[in-house]
């Protein structure tokens, strides 16, 4: 008997996802996929789109059990990591970075007029975010 495929591959245009990043709820962010938990280990993934604007930081921050993997697909960004914030690297478009659980870290666009686009995998859905006290970008 042969296998039906119809429902097997979803795909997310570029135009459907750059319409969600404008959506006034949740701004430069967008779900690509979430996983259905079917695969193997937890199965629950989550994958998106996420764009950080010239000049914009996003707030020290850690995932908490998360493993986080990001890929940068246009512009440039700073981050920072660690217990004070004393590593860093610039990423640039097919650099990726991985963070183990509970890596501090912090995102930061240098751009004054290009905007960053990056993907993120998280190994869970549940959208973890600890916000951590400000220290400077």
């Amino acid at each position: 008997m042969a296998q039906d495929w119809t429902n097997g591959v979803k795909i997310m245009r570029g135009a459907a996802l750059d319409a969600k990043r404008h959506d006034p709820v949740a701004p430069d962010r967008a779900t690509i996929f979430e996983f259905a938990g079917t695969g193997g280990g937890n199965g629950a993934v989550w994958m998106g789109a996420v764009s950080l604007k010239p000049g914009g930081v996003i707030p020290p921050h850690h995932h908490g059990r998360h493993e986080i993997a990001i890929g940068i697909t246009s512009g440039r960004m700073d981050v920072k990591w660690g217990e004070s914030f004393e590593h860093s690297a610039e990423l640039a478009p097919g650099d990726f970075a991985y963070f183990t659980p509970g890596v501090p870290h912090q995102e930061r666009n240098p751009s004054a007029d290009t905007r960053v686009d990056f993907m993120v995998v998280r190994s869970d859905n549940e959208r973890i975010a600890v916000k951590l006290s400000d220290t400077p970008a």
